[in-house]
């Protein structure tokens, strides 16, 4: 391997870095960090999350580091493909975070009943599962969601709900079958990927 000039020594730092070798791997995180940071800052606009997905790709490069393959570009062009996995990760990350807050939200503006309202003593687990149930709610048909509503929170008989909505008692129960039928679909676990 040349070790002069800025490729060789490139090159020997990947070779380093791919060995485990301390010296090599301080050199790394040296010399891409701030393209990384850079990279990720822009995508995100966000400085905190911007250092989350550096450490995230550093640490994602030292776990994978026997497959790394030297390429055009090198180990900056390795980086920066994991940098755009870790980008859009941390994207997808944000959108979910923002899907459970509103629905947090929704929670709390559309709770018809003192049963509703979000309890202490709930365990975290169970606080998460109804954040999923009401974002999955939310997204059914507005008279599916009030059927369900009156029933679950309201805590009214099909009977009671035609009353006081006016519907039918059969179209009642129709939104509620199509509603829960919805509902347990849209819950129900799904297998994970196989792994490649």
């Amino acid at each position: 391997m040349d070790d002069k000039g800025p490729q060789g020594l490139d090159e020997r730092v990947a070779a380093g870095f791919v060995a485990g070798d301390d010296g090599c791997v301080e050199a790394v995180y040296q010399r891409w960090r701030p393209l990384v940071h850079a990279l990720a800052r822009r995508a995100l606009g966000d400085e905190r999350e911007a250092e989350d997905v550096t450490q995230q790709v550093f640490l994602a490069a030292w776990h994978g580091r026997r497959g790394y393959r030297p390429g055009p570009g090198g180990l900056g062009a390795w980086l920066t493909g994991i940098t755009r996995h870790k980008v859009s990760d941390a994207l997808r990350a944000r959108t979910r975070r923002a899907k459970a807050a509103a629905a947090v939200r929704a929670c709390r503006d559309l709770a018809p009943h003192p049963v509703a309202a979000a309890r202490p003593e709930l365990e975290p687990e169970a606080a998460v599962d109804r954040v999923l149930v009401l974002g999955e709610l939310a997204r059914l048909p507005p008279a599916q969601q009030r059927v369900v509503r009156l029933a679950f929170y309201g805590d009214l008989t099909q009977s009671q709900i035609a009353d006081r909505t006016g519907l039918p008692l059969g179209t009642v129960k129709s939104h509620m079958r199509r509603a829960l039928h919805g509902l347990r679909r849209s819950l129900e676990p799904r297998p994970l990927p196989a792994p490649r």
